[in-house]
Formats: C-alpha cells, sequence, structure tokens
C-alpha cells in the first residue's frame, strides 16, 4: 500500500523560501494577502516501500494576514494564514496503479517576529527617514492541527499535530542589494492516531518525528521602491520518524531547494509577487516543483 506516503506528499514545512521576511514595516502597519502555490513533482521513498512512478500534485489556495506593532520598543509584526488545498497523488504497487484524491483545509499557521537589532519600532514618518543597514530578527511559527484529518487514511492535509519553528533572522543592505540568512528549527508533537482503525491496522498507531535544522538565504535586488527580485536557496536536515517507537532511519530527509520571486508594485496599496522554486537535491520527500501567485493589499492603520 501507500505507506509513509502521509510523511511526504504534501510539501514539508521545511521548504520554505521566504525573502525579505523580516523587512521593517512602520506601527499599525496592515495587509491582507491572498495566494495561490502550484506544487508538480515526484515523491522519493528511497527503498523504505515497494512504490514506484510515485506523483503528486497540490495547489493550495490561501489568505493571511499581517499586523505590525511595538514590543517593547522593538519593531514587530504578526500573521495568521488558512489555507485550502486540492490534490491528486498516484503511485504504483505490484504493477498496479493506486490514486488519492484530497481537497480541505490545511493546518492554520501563525508567525511572531521582532527585530532585535537595527530597527526600533517607527511610525511611518520615522521609517521614511531610516536607512536599514544590519538587522537581526526573531521569529516563532505555529502550525496548529486544524487541518483536514481522518486516521484511517494514509493522505490526508492536516498533520493531526502541533508544528514550531523557533528562527534567528539576519537581513544586510547594501545599496540596492539586500542579502538575507535565516536559521531554524522545526519540532513536532506526536501524532496518536496515524494510519488506524482502517482494514489494514484496527488499532491506533502513534507517530513522533524528529527535528529538522532548516537554513535560508536570500540575494535580492531593489528594482526601483517596492519592486525586488530575488534569488533564493534553503537546505533542511533531519526529521527520521518513528512508529509506534520503531525508528525509521531511511526516512531522514536532507535536501535542498532553489528559486526566484520578484514583486511587483501595483498601486500605493497593492502589489502582486511571483515565485518559482524546484529541487536542487532531494534524498526523500517530496521533489516538487513549485509555481507561486499573490496578491496583496496594505495600508497604515490609526494609532
Amino acid at each position: 500500500m501507500l505507506a509513509l506516503l502521509a510523511g511526504i506528499a504534501t510539501p514539508a514545512a521545511a521548504q520554505d523560501l521566504s525573502p525579505r521576511a523580516y523587512v521593517i514595516t512602520p506601527v499599525h502597519a496592515n495587509a491582507v494577502t491572498v495566494s495561490d502555490v502550484f506544487n508538480d513533482g515526484e515523491l522519493l521513498f528511497e527503498g523504505t516501500v515497494p512504490i514506484t512512478d510515485s506523483t503528486g500534485r497540490l495547489n493550495m489556495s490561501a489568505v493571511t494576514l499581517y499586523h505590525s506593532f511595538g514590543f517593547f520598543g522593538r519593531s514587530a509584526n504578526a500573521t495568521a494564514t488558512l489555507a485550502y488545498g486540492v490534490g491528486t497523488f498516484k503511485g504504483t504497487v505490484s504493477s498496479a496503479e493506486v490514486e488519492a484524491y484530497r481537497s480541505g483545509l490545511f493546518d492554520s499557521v501563525y508567525r511572531f517576529s521582532v527585530n532585535l537589532v537595527g530597527a526600533p519600532a517607527m511610525d511611518l514618518g520615522e521609517l521614511r527617514l531610516w536607512r536599514q543597514r544590519t538587522l537581526v530578527g526573531a521569529s516563532v511559527k505555529i502550525v496548529a492541527p486544524t487541518g483536514q484529518y481522518d486516521p484511517t487514511k494514509l493522505i490526508n492535509l492536516g498533520a493531526n499535530r502541533w508544528a514550531f519553528k523557533p528562527e534567528i533572522g539576519l537581513s544586510r543592505r547594501w545599496g540596492r542589494f539586500v542579502l538575507d540568512a535565516y536559521a531554524a528549527v522545526w519540532f513536532f508533537t506526536r501524532n496518536p492516531e496515524f494510519f488506524s482503525r482502517n482494514a489494514f491496522v484496527p488499532g491506533t498507531q502513534s507517530q513522533t518525528q524528529e527535528p529538522i535544522a532548516a537554513f535560508e538565504t536570500h540575494l535580492s535586488y531593489d528594482v526601483r521602491p517596492r519592486f525586488w527580485v530575488s534569488l533564493d536557496a534553503n537546505f533542511w536536515n533531519g526529521g527520521q520518524t518513528s512508529l509506534n517507537g520503531v525508528e525509521n532511519p531511511l526516512t531522514t530527509q536532507r535536501s535542498s531547494r532553489i528559486g526566484i520571486t520578484a514583486s511587483v508594485p501595483l498601486t500605493r496599496h497593492q502589489a502582486i509577487k511571483a515565485g518559482y522554486a524546484d529541487g536542487a537535491y532531494v534524498r526523500f520527500g517530496g521533489d516538487y516543483k513549485i509555481a507561486s501567485i499573490a496578491w496583496q493589499y496594505s495600508w497604515i492603520g490609526k494609532p
């Protein structure tokens, strides 16, 4: 059967490519972003199961809310994202093709970020006079188990567990160039009902996953104000899974992606962001080609 597919069918959280994630905005800034991300590619099992010609095609539409504020005098912001996905996954088992279709909500995502060095909380007037040099920020991302999950099925859009990603970020500007570098670790709680109570597993199974170390870097260039282009790359390692306490070292992930992102202003309040990424090296997991498009509307609220 499609064993282990649940763990790598959907795009891994460690695959984030987010240029200018620690950009400074004035306090009381708000934004609504509507995005669409299309994933298409292979699923690599590295001999862990007798599955060949495994592919996945997944489309995700999301809405993200953003708000900036002062936090003990430092520039800070918070975001919340809710996404809906539709996907088809295929694999050949014993010369028979097996296909699964899923649609539903992904797990909701929340992020809090604060600047530690380089930028105090500023209003719009102060920010216009400020010039970025070196910024150091920290953030924590939380993925809540609110998505579509059926323990009797192996493939789900939700993970039925919590995930936490503490991160430290560095951003340095030289003229029109901006270099970003982030280092983070993903931590996961236990999934107490992994592929359970069905014709193959009458009881309940518990799955755990080791932390994943993730590194990300971006080099972007300002074509003109609010119009920039970025070259992106990341690397992640870890994530070995255990089922009912039995470790499977073959599930360790060690992969890298490269991509490009562009943000183009439309009006004073609106912008379009587009991106494309592909696997530079994928040892285990989803080797997806990822294309994304997003529309953002932003404004400054009153204190």
